[in-house]
């Protein structure tokens, strides 16, 4: 899972991305607001860890760039010394989801987070992973790892109908090569981006994906794919 910390102290970025590889997460540190947005831009990241103080922009500056150009779904936790209630109620009623006071305790950050990622991934009940989703005419039951489209159950490999209810959880979302191939092989996957290209090509046959279908799985040249809602369906 990929965090991305934007952080200009560079001794408090380091001890962030220490604490958080100790977790297991994978992390990348941004110094100035700047340099996030173009990672951003590039890449993929599970939450964002957000300072308030930044060069370049402010940290309510790029919050505001991550929910115009990016999602609501996008995690993000602001890190500050302001205990300002006003500033705090800011950045929540626009966008933020949590925040964390400096100095920051270990503990109380990884709480936060992955309290954070449990509910965004539907934790509590009944796991997202469980539940039988759909998505206009498609279908999913990842439990017996069946696809239907208006009822009518389409077979597809394993990897297969796990990269489509992936896509389609994402639906919106730019996705690198790279960052589909960690999340639906694995990091340990010693694959070569044609193998996600030929999944790819599959699904869009065998899913039909195109303007009938109310979806449209688009390859952005050098960045990767976008799965979109057509208008008007």
């Amino acid at each position: 899972m990929r965090i991305a910390i934007v952080e200009d102290d560079p001794d408090q970025a380091a001890l962030l991305q220490a604490w958080l590889s100790a977790e297991d997460f994978d992390c990348h540190i941004f110094e100035d607001g700047i340099k996030a947005i173009k990672g951003l831009q590039k890449d993929n990241y599970d939450l964002v860890l957000l300072d308030w103080y930044l060069p370049q922009m402010t940290g309510t500056e790029v919050l505001e760039w991550i929910r115009n150009e990016l999602d609501w779904k996008m995690p993000v936790i602001f890190v500050t010394q302001r205990d300002n209630e006003e500033d705090l109620a800011y950045a929540l009623e626009n966008g933020a989801d949590d925040y964390v006071a400096k100095p920051i305790k270990p503990v109380v950050l990884m709480a936060r987070i992955h309290a954070l990622l449990r509910r965004v991934r539907g934790g509590g009940g009944e796991s997202e992973s469980d539940r039988v989703q759909s998505f206009g005419q498609f279908r999913f039951d990842p439990q017996s790892s069946q696809l239907f489209i208006q009822d009518t159950p389409i077979v597809l490999t394993q990897k297969e109908f796990e990269l489509a209810l992936f896509m389609f959880r994402n639906a919106g979302r730019l996705m690198s090569r790279s960052y589909l191939l960690e999340n639906v092989w694995g990091h340990s996957a010693e694959l070569n981006t044609r193998t996600l290209d030929t999944h790819i090509s599959r699904l869009r046959k065998k899913l039909q994906l195109g303007e009938d279908s109310g979806w449209r799985l688009n390859s952005v040249y050098h960045q990767g794919y976008r799965l979109e809602s057509v208008a008007g369906h």
